[in-house]
């Protein structure tokens, strides 16, 4: 594979695709700084799931033992109403024949086994904290070379100027670099949903590896799992779980997106008063978490392009899209590899970089559009209107046509065919 030479790339970002983007560019020998606004990178969050296309990558990273250590493998994945009559269940990861796992893990453990693996392989200097990204040098968008880098001191407010031959923003939701480069096709379109998350210890359900959706989009809905192997030795559970709850029509204004706004018991447990499912006591749940965060549920329409030039996207700069199949921290961790992948192979930067925004759009874009209407909810929904007083056999209240779609709707959303990710060739260079 050819390999472009004396490249360095800067990333915007210490999030989860930042980091990942970090540690596959220096697999394949491109040096990268990343740059971060925050001082101190702390552990701050609730959990995610990966799916096993992202864990692949991940492993390949040599990073399988520390997610098997710090995560738990996902065997299960059960749709039920809110009752808790079990609809539809799904097996995840080797489970249903992937190679590798589905893992869920607190997003915090990610980012630090993440940051771990870049201090430790490319060097103390390589993440560069308390710099916020300021913009571009006058005409290094459109130009061919170096791009040229404004950064300011998050403390002092002092400019540093700086450059890159490519520019990667991994800055998340609120991304200032795909700000500057589509100042006009930033909007944030809310859904009507307001989630909120906590992670809250309890015991056990199912295998203590099962992930549960219940209720629907069409009113309130809950979505739990274990995130903790540490907690599940000892017989217990570190469950996270996000309360999704229909507050307003799709399309209304939402407030300011912000992933750690502290959410209001009072505001979330009124819908669950009654939600106490037959393995998951959901009040309780709610109640006894330390922390509970509230978030709109938005995504930002497709863009026609990432970026321009030497500058492109990654995640949820790129790509923001609703939480419907695991699929924002998994789809920021294929970004990453797939774009050291093109960066790799091409010997111009701005080719590699049209290479891995072509591949890469074909699939988040319509990841981001499905995930508008889930079909799974309009069959659960279907069972509780059909049983409304709850129901043991699901066959006496979906045919299996029905059934049968809804397990095709969630593989649209939530999963890669088997066969084409495990006999996939590797996206790792060699070198």
């Amino acid at each position: 594979m050819g390999q472009i030479a004396d490249v360095m790339v800067m990333i915007i970002g210490a999030g989860i695709g930042g980091l990942t983007a970090a540690l596959s560019l220096h697999a394949a020998g491109i040096d990268c700084t990343v740059i971060e606004a925050v001082a101190e990178l702390k552990p701050l969050g609730v959990g995610i799931n990966l799916q096993p296309h992202a864990v692949r990558e991940l492993v390949e990273l040599g990073l399988g033992e520390e997610l098997a250590q710090t995560g738990i493998a996902t065997s299960a994945l059960r749709y039920a109403t809110c009752r808790g009559d079990v609809v539809l269940t799904v097996p995840r990861g080797r489970a249903a024949g992937y190679l590798w796992p589905q893992v869920s893990i607190h997003r915090d453990h990610l980012q630090m086994l993440l940051l771990a693996a870049v201090v430790d392989r490319l060097g103390p200097d390589a993440v560069r904290t308390g710099l916020s990204f300021d913009g571009f040098a006058p005409g290094a968008v459109e130009g061919t070379g170096s791009v040229g880098v404004r950064l300011r001191e998050s403390a002092t407010g002092r400019l540093v100027k700086d450059g890159a031959d490519v520019v990667v923003g991994a800055d998340g939701l609120h991304s200032t670099v795909r700000a500057l480069v589509h100042p006009r096709e930033d909007e944030l379109r809310w859904s009507g949903i307001t989630m909120w998350r906590g992670v809250t210890e309890s015991d056990p359900f199912f295998d203590g590896a099962t992930m549960v959706v219940a209720g629907t989009q069409f009113g309130a809905k809950i979505v739990a799992y274990p995130i903790c192997p540490k907690a599940r030795a000892r017989g217990k559970a570190l469950v996270n779980w996000v309360a999704e709850v229909r507050t307003a029509p799709a399309g209304t204004p939402a407030a300011e997106a912000d992933w750690w706004r502290s959410g209001r018991l009072a505001d979330v447990q009124p819908h669950y008063a009654d939600w106490v499912l037959p393995y998951l006591d959901v009040p309780e749940l709610i109640a006894q978490a330390d922390r509970i965060l509230e978030y709109p549920m938005v995504d930002k329409a497709p863009l026609q392009r990432w970026g321009t030039g030497r500058v492109t996207l990654v995640g949820d700069a790129a790509h923001p899209m609703y939480p419907v199949g695991s699929n924002g921290g998994s789809q920021a961790v294929l970004d990453a590899r797939y774009l050291a992948l093109a960066l790799a192979a091409e010997p111009e930067p701005a080719a590699a970089l049209a290479r891995y925004e072509h591949e890469r759009r074909r699939q988040t874009d319509s990841l981001v559009t499905s995930g508008h209407r889930f079909e799974v909810d309009d069959l659960v929904r279907l069972a509780e209107q059909r049983a409304p007083g709850g129901f043991t056999d699901i066959t006496a209240v979906l045919t299996a046509q029905e059934l049968s779609h809804a397990a095709d709707a969630h593989r649209r959303v939530a999963d890669m065919d088997v066969q084409s990710l495990n006999e996939r060739p590797s996206w790792t260079v060699s070198r």
